[in-house]
């Protein structure tokens, strides 16, 4: 079984708070708070280790921050391979507003790190992993990294052999497909911005989907936020229907259905039951609060909620 890595070039401690009414220029009250470590790689490896898997989390870490990170997925079971850097690994703060329903994202801009340090990291990762192996690429850049990093890192490990779940968005994400990995996950809003033209409906959207798997790219899967999922590859295209839940925290909802679809891959489940488990992963984890992960058993029961649809 292929073993899976995610990588968080730029993690953070989610610092996540409930704010009743909340408003900008006013002395705001928390009624609740919690930690979490987070960035959506290592979002990745929460959400896999309560599906039943195992992942090793590659992460820039600095400071106390980056320590308590390192600690809290160690106490959880997930294998931490720290890559070291100076300073202070930021802190995202999170405002949910129970009263008027929206949530605020405040984040740092965490430390700077060099070219060289993150090539380091590259070659070390690929001399430990087999061919076969899955690594995730999620989220933002550190400050310092090149622009095209996630082209470089694409390239080497596919090179490499290894399979490739691209996760990002900007000129990040544009640089990561020029060298085609093997899996992304756009928005439907990115994936119009990327082809320079509105995708109106989910027929849009899938033939945008099939397009960007012509170009090289195996796998495409098109989140379409509370409107559901398009999932393309060379032979078929799905569309899944969303599962209606209630929301605790749309925070890392993309990262558990990019878990999901990871940890169905190593598995070797089919197309289906791939689906079927990443959208039912995505609705129990927008019910958590925070970028807690939901257990397996609130997965299971939503399972058979999922409506698939073949379009082709």
């Amino acid at each position: 079984m292929p073993s899976i890595y995610t990588v968080t070039l730029n993690p953070a401690l989610d610092k996540t708070v409930q704010v009743p009414n909340f408003a900008v220029d006013q002395v705001n009250r928390i009624t609740w708070l919690r930690q979490d470590a987070g960035g959506k790689g290592i979002n990745v490896s929460k959400v896999i280790a309560k599906l039943g898997g195992e992942s090793t989390a590659i992460a820039v870490l600095a400071g106390q921050t980056g320590k308590w990170i390192a600690d809290t997925l160690g106490e959880n079971n997930i294998k931490v391979q720290a890559i070291s850097v100076p300073g202070e690994t930021r802190t995202n703060l999170k405002v949910v507003d129970t009263e008027g329903g929206t949530n605020t994202d405040i984040n740092e801009p965490g430390p700077e790190v060099t070219d060289s340090v993150l090539d380091q990291a590259l070659a070390d990762m690929i001399a430990k992993t087999s061919v076969g192996d899955i690594v995730v690429l999620s989220g933002s850049l550190p400050r310092g990294a090149a622009a095209d990093t996630y082209g470089r890192w694409t390239r080497a490990l596919r090179d490499a052999g290894l399979k490739v779940y691209l996760d990002a968005d900007g000129a990040a994400l544009s640089a990561g497909l020029e060298q085609k990995p093997y899996f992304t996950k756009p928005n439907d809003h990115e994936l119009s911005a990327m082809l320079g033209r509105e995708l109106a409906d989910v027929d849009a959207i899938a033939a945008a989907a099939s397009e960007i798997v012509a170009g090289g790219i195996d796998t495409v899967c098109v989140s379409m936020g509370g409107n559901g999922a398009v999932y393309a590859t060379a032979d078929e295209v799905w569309y899944a229907g969303p599962v209606k839940v209630q929301v605790g925290s749309t925070v890392g909802a993309g990262d558990s259905v990019v878990a999901a679809l990871a940890f169905a891959d190593a598995q070797g489940l089919s197309t289906e039951d791939a689906l079927r488990l990443a959208m039912a992963t995505g609705a129990a984890n927008v019910m958590e609060s925070g970028t807690q992960a939901a257990e397996r058993s609130v997965v299971d029961s939503l399972i058979e909620k999922v409506q698939l649809t073949r379009l082709r």
